[in-house]
């Protein structure tokens, strides 16, 4: 039997022994988890990152993960390897839908730190968050019909973050009118991969605070 794929994930602000809240080292375990890869985490403080991390990945970006004996950075390229290497649940999506919801993270981004409501920011979210309901109502339940892809998996930790913050920072809530979209957050979240690899609410807030009230 191959030994565990090895992943190197952000730890938990102030909880440096539980995995935190970097969007990209989630859809990575998520990924492991719906392939069912067996895999090791190192937890990385990324305020004091170890040394051998440094060494493997001179930029010291996590998530990075060790397959044939060379470390690989960057969640794009990490996901793809992932399907390459392990094609019997192959997580795959046709190009046509691989760029749906692409734009989602930046337009939250800039909503979530805005400071000026009238700068359009929170309305580019929506129209964004819209054409995101329109797709699935057409395709769904899932991005690419009724199996799940790594489109999937890259956007629910995204809608995670995104549910989390604007609430909490914002007092924020995707509208419930954008049915199609809800069902499937709740779908995402409630998958038992979600499930294992999402950080707590509160390791969410704590890593974006410093970024929101720079």
């Amino acid at each position: 039997m191959a030994p565990p794929v090895e992943v190197a994930i952000k730890a938990a602000t102030g909880a440096p022994e539980i995995p935190g809240d970097c969007p990209f080292c989630h859809r990575v375990l998520l990924t492991l988890e719906e392939k069912k890869v067996p895999y090791k985490t190192h937890l990385i403080n990324t305020d004091n990152k170890p040394q051998w991390l440094l060494e493997v990945n001179p930029e010291g970006k996590v998530p990075v993960i060790k397959i044939d004996d060379k470390w690989i950075p960057d969640s794009d390229v990490i996901v793809g390897i992932l399907d390459e290497k392990f094609p019997e649940q192959s997580l795959s999506a046709p190009p046509e839908v691989s760029s749906v919801g692409s734009k989602l993270f930046s337009t939250f981004l800039k909503f979530l730190k805005s400071k000026d409501p009238n700068d359009g920011s929170e309305q580019a979210l929506l129209e964004e968050l819209k054409a995101l309901d329109e797709h699935l109502k057409a395709h769904g339940p899932y991005i690419n019909g009724e199996k799940i892809s790594a489109v999937d998996l890259s956007l629910a930790p995204k809608l995670y973050h995104l549910e989390i913050t604007l609430d909490y920072f914002k007092g924020w809530k995707v509208p419930e009118n954008l049915a199609s979209l809800n069902n499937y957050t709740k779908s995402l979240f409630a998958r038992e991969s979600f499930e294992k690899t999402k950080a707590a609410k509160e390791y969410v807030i704590a890593g974006w605070k410093p970024k929101v009230e720079a």
